[in-house]
């Protein structure tokens, strides 16, 4: 393990006189009081009014309350705390439009925007604890929208760019939101995306909707008002006035961010200014080392947590934010990699799925950019198969770069294990281990803590200041979700295990677990042997009933580049799986489609194609990214 004097992490440990990662996470877990403090303090994060008490849980660790007594604002920490320390000119945002449009905005700009739109936000009348919807892509009205709205102690609700009516009125409805930012349209592939028309449809089956401010892409092309309720963006930001962040108590709900499964209304997780400020600091400003002279690029959605905390994380560490419009492969199939060649990228986040779908790309795609300012890549998302990992560290990183995992969820806050700079040896696949204050532990299923390499359920043995506060106006089901399978443990539903090393992995959900004859596994061992055949791009195994066996296996394949689908290569695929875990998982059957449903994060919906194979309701599929693939593996199984 380096020693990382020269990152955030080193220098955290060197000032606290830690022999190394693992005597933090020690003392992180001996004593949490110095070590949120610690963390609050490295960062210097403001508090106008000195919290009396770190943590209060007389409530008990699922209604943990923390800084009580405190006042802080989110948006601050973000701009003034930064531009006071000398960041003012230093440019905040970095935007790329599909077809080549740029704009930025130094710390300075950005401050002056949330200012101005805090400023028009009080003047309509929205004050503390009202909900505003942020329906938006990533451009740099999106951020200035967010802490505007945080700013002013409102409660910012992201949600997906790429939501149907349906969903984005679910969410506003259930939030009780008075007002939404939205964009006039944006383009994806060189298609108009509409967005305007999306929140006009919802508007109408949502009485608390009050306003919607529309940020054109052509200001000289802004969409008339409408019904007296649509205002534009330009409208609102305009004049002199100025409204400073308010002084809020430090609980105060600063966002709700809405995670959705196969069944059920989606879940509004919360979260407070002094958690998500807190978390973030840790996660980014600490354990990944984001730094102030980094320029980071994460492709990504306000709807997906890693949206709103790429909002807070960059300007937190005054640093950097590189937004680009659309998709990583186009107009060109290797425009991610063009974009850190001349954008001199020093930090870059990814997605496992992405990678392996630039996997099936020719070599020539990304070895002819120039990726030698990369300094620090991350991912989170899907499991990594070590194929891809290996690909990404040597075609990207070139064997030079280190490549930090991390894992976590929209009801963390952030992560609950990562890789660290200080961890050089990581195996692919792996973490390095738990993020300090997390109390992250890996138990069977009577909460018993489990041996070297046996895997067993991800869990929290204490609160953590980044969690949901509980989910909006549905306590009872935040209970029972994470609170009820184990008592005294939250359990996040992943599968893990610790290698005798002491390296953390994430084996998929435990939901989406196959038993077969008396044995357990979960769908990443089946498709992992799946992948390593080079033969298959993308894979989902999900189990089925089986009146002799339990369950049976059945595999949804994407075939690779020039791999031909048909018996032969089902009949490869499965004798894989069997070389790997035994006759018991040899798959009844193997489908080829070309795509498998995913969500807007990219994890891919083995629930999904379970309740397609099994002809079963689909449930909420606002989530998806990719619907269509439903009907096509429908077809695939007829």
């Amino acid at each position: 393990m380096s020693t990382g004097g020269g990152s955030q992490l080193g220098r955290f440990l060197a000032e606290h006189r830690l022999a190394g990662y693992e005597a933090l996470c020690e003392r992180a877990a001996s004593d949490p009081e110095w070590f949120w403090r610690a963390v609050m303090e490295f960062h210097h994060l403001h508090f106008f009014w000195p919290f009396e008490q770190l943590v209060d849980t007389a409530q008990g660790p699922q209604w943990a309350r923390w800084c009580v007594g405190g006042t802080t604002n989110l948006a601050w920490n973000c701009l003034d705390r930064t531009i006071e320390a000398g960041r003012g000119e230093h440019p905040a945002i970095e935007w790329t439009g599909e077809s080549g449009e740029e704009r930025t905005l130094s710390y300075r700009e950005l401050a002056s925007l949330v200012r101005r739109a805090a400023a028009g936000l009080r003047r309509m009348g929205y004050r503390d604890g009202d909900v505003i919807g942020l329906f938006m892509p990533m451009v740099p009205e999106t951020i200035a929208a967010y802490l505007a709205i945080v700013s002013i102690g409102a409660i910012a609700l992201p949600m997906f760019s790429g939501f149907g009516p349906h969903a984005v009125a679910e969410r506003l409805g259930d939030a009780g939101a008075r007002g939404v930012v939205t964009a006039d349209f944006t383009l994806r592939r060189g298609r108009k995306i509409a967005m305007l028309d999306v929140i006009e449809e919802a508007a109408a089956s949502v009485p608390t909707l009050e306003h919607i401010f529309v940020a054109a892409r052509d200001a000289a092309d802004a969409p008339p008002a409408k019904h007296g309720r649509r205002h534009a963006w330009s409208d609102l930001v305009a004049g002199d006035a100025e409204a400073a962040p308010a002084e809020l108590p430090a609980e105060a709900t600063a966002m709700i961010v809405y995670t959705s499964g196969t069944t059920g209304k989606p879940k509004g997780t919360v979260h407070s200014h002094c958690g998500f400020m807190t978390k973030v600091a840790l996660d980014f400003g600490l354990i990944l080392d984001l730094q102030p002279d980094d320029r980071l690029l994460w492709m990504s959605d306000m709807g997906w947590l890693t949206g709103p905390i790429l909002a807070v994380a960059v300007p937190l560490m005054g640093a950097t934010l590189v937004l680009a419009e659309g998709v990583p492969d186009h107009p060109e199939p290797g425009r991610l990699w063009k974009l850190v060649q001349d954008r001199r990228i020093t930090f870059l986040g990814v997605a496992p799925t992405m990678i392996r779908a630039f996997m099936q790309q020719p070599p020539e795609t990304v070895a002819q950019y120039d990726l030698s300012s990369l300094r620090v890549t991350a991912a989170t998302g899907e499991p990594w198969t070590p194929e891809a990992w290996t690909w990404f560290r040597r075609e990207v990183g070139r064997d030079r770069v280190p490549l930090l995992n991390y894992s976590g969820g929209t009801e963390i806050g952030g992560g609950i294990v990562a890789g660290t700079v200080l961890h050089e040896d990581a195996e692919p696949c792996s973490f390095a281990g738990p993020i300090p204050g997390m109390g992250a532990i890996v138990v069977d299923e009577a909460g018993n803590r489990v041996g070297p390499g046996q895997v067993g359920e991800l869990a929290l043995s204490v609160p953590s200041i980044g969690l949901t506060r509980g989910f909006w106006k549905d306590p009872q089901r935040y209970l029972e979700s994470y609170w009820s399978k184990i008592p005294g443990l939250w359990v996040h539903g992943d599968f893990a295990s610790i290698d005798e090393r002491g390296r953390w992995y994430i084996h998929g959900r435990s939901d989406d677990t196959i038993k077969i004859a008396g044995k357990r596994t979960g769908p990443a061992e089946i498709e992992a042997a799946l992948l390593a055949t080079g033969k298959i791009a993308e894979a989902a195994a999900v189990g089925v009933p089986d009146a002799l066996k339990g369950s049976a296996v059945v595999c949804v394949c994407v075939p690779a580049r020039q791999a031909m689908p048909g018996p032969e290569l089902a009949e490869e695929l499965s004798m894989a799986v069997v070389g790997a875990l035994g006759s018991s998982f040899r798959p009844r059957s193997v489908l080829f489609v070309a795509d498998v449903p995913k969500t807007r994060t990219m994890k891919i919906m083995r629930r999904l194609v379970r309740s397609v194979l099994m002809r079963e309701p689909t449930g909420d599929l606002s989530g998806l990214v990719n619907p269509e693939a439903l009907e096509a593996l429908r077809r695939a199984a007829a």
